[in-house]
């Protein structure tokens, strides 16, 4: 009997021995499929991207009369209005003042310049769309330009979840009408709070107090 129990030891030990390894190799399929999942998720992204970068280029080459210009951030742009008299363009911290039109590649509106608003922009600080965000450091005052953008300096794979779909390309005309620092836009907005005082009662007042 104790012969037969020396003979299991060896037998029980080989057995957990090999479960552990096996149980150990399993989790090597999972890894690897994750990694194959990843290389092929930004191929396919790449993939993406390269198509709508064709679909830019196509319109890009429908009116070669618009010069644009390729950004080294990976979109095109042209200027309908250039003022080449200035030099400063917005830094972080200041605040644009600035209209936009968003439409699609054909040229339909998505969204138009009613819609939108005048946009008050604290640059660098507050969420904007990537390519608006990049674009707008570019412009000087009073000037107006063309964004052509691929979906990933857009609103990427979730669209804005109303009129702008999933991996959309978009168009961007942007009207930069002022920027200016924080300090100074705050001392604007105060000074248009106060009443405005008419002449008549200005003379009105400086007769009661020298009365």
């Amino acid at each position: 009997m104790k012969y037969f129990k020396v003979l299991l030891i060896p037998f029980f030990t080989a057995v957990l021995l090999t479960g552990c390894k096996q149980h150990q190799e399993a989790r090597r399929p999972v890894s690897q499929s994750s990694g194959s999942f990843m290389k092929q998720s930004i191929a396919r992204n790449k993939k993406m991207i390269a198509g709508e970068e064709d679909q830019i280029k196509t319109v890009i080459k429908s009116d070669p009369s618009k010069k644009y210009i390729a950004s080294k951030k990976g979109y095109w742009y042209y200027y309908e209005t250039r003022n080449l008299a200035d030099s400063l363009t917005p830094k972080k911290g200041d605040i644009a003042l600035f209209d936009y039109e968003v439409k699609d590649l054909k040229g339909n509106i998505i969204y138009s310049q009613e819609e939108l608003k005048p946009q008050v922009y604290k640059v660098d600080k507050q969420e904007i769309m990537m390519g608006l965000r990049d674009g707008i450091k570019l412009m000087r005052k009073k000037e107006k330009v063309h964004f052509l953008f691929t979906s990933h300096m857009g609103y990427g794979y979730h669209g804005d979840n109303n009129k702008i779909g999933t991996n959309q390309p978009l168009l961007c005309t942007v009207t930069l009408h002022d920027f200016m620092t924080e300090a100074k836009y705050n001392a604007q907005i105060q000074a248009s709070a106060v009443p405005k005082i008419k002449p008549a009662v200005k003379q009105t007042i400086k007769d009661t107090l020298t009365n």
